[in-house]
């Protein structure tokens, strides 16, 4: 599937949304990325992740991991279709960390798995443990990267996604949705108790 097949894909299961939406950033926009409406159906799920690892398949990956909530989905099938072990980090005192009886071994090779990049900051927390646990990160893949930047290094190792999308991003002091008193959905699972 190219870029624009996906895309379209996306709108056609409602995982492109419009509105006025708080994201995990802290940033406000139009737009809003649900994935969760394209990880309810597992055919569709794994037909995306089979093209997203195309690239990774001649890798050994030991361990897929992403953070909780939206790498779940995405790291099992993903580690399912490599053969590896999937792990999720959980946020404690807002600090993504491994919980479960996860752990990475040393030297371990780790996929690092988000549904959608933003600023990256959550990709970058897991990476960052991956590399306290001693784990070799071999690289980051997402479902989409809205984040405007379309680099191969976006966090210092390899990083490929299916769908590029720029919407836009307004903080919120500036937020012409905001000043046109649109109420505002905080739709993603930071903050879940």
């Amino acid at each position: 599937m190219n870029q624009n097949q996906i895309i379209n894909l996306f709108k056609k299961l409602d995982a492109i949304q419009s509105g006025h939406f708080l994201l995990t950033s802290g940033n406000h926009s139009d737009t809003y990325i649900q994935c969760a409406r394209i990880l309810e159906n597992p055919k569709v799920t794994h037909q995306l992740v089979r093209t997203l690892i195309s690239p990774w398949r001649k890798n050994r990956v030991d361990v897929v991991a992403g953070p909780a909530v939206g790498g779940i989905i995405i790291a099992y099938e993903l580690a399912r279709v490599l053969s590896a072990r999937a792990i999720y980090l959980e946020r404690v005192d807002n600090k993504l960390t491994l919980r479960r009886g996860f752990i990475i071994k040393p030297g371990e090779k780790v996929l690092v798995v988000e549904d959608v990049i933003t600023t990256g900051g959550s990709a970058n927390e897991v990476v960052e443990v991956v590399k306290r646990q001693g784990g070799k990160v071999i690289g980051v893949v997402s479902l989409v990267n809205r984040s405007g930047k379309k680099t191969q290094r976006l966090f210092g190792t390899r990083f490929n996604t299916l769908i590029h999308l720029s919407p836009p991003l307004y903080p919120p002091g500036k937020c012409p949705l905001c000043r046109a008193n649109l109420p505002v959905v905080k739709p993603g699972s930071r903050g879940l108790k």
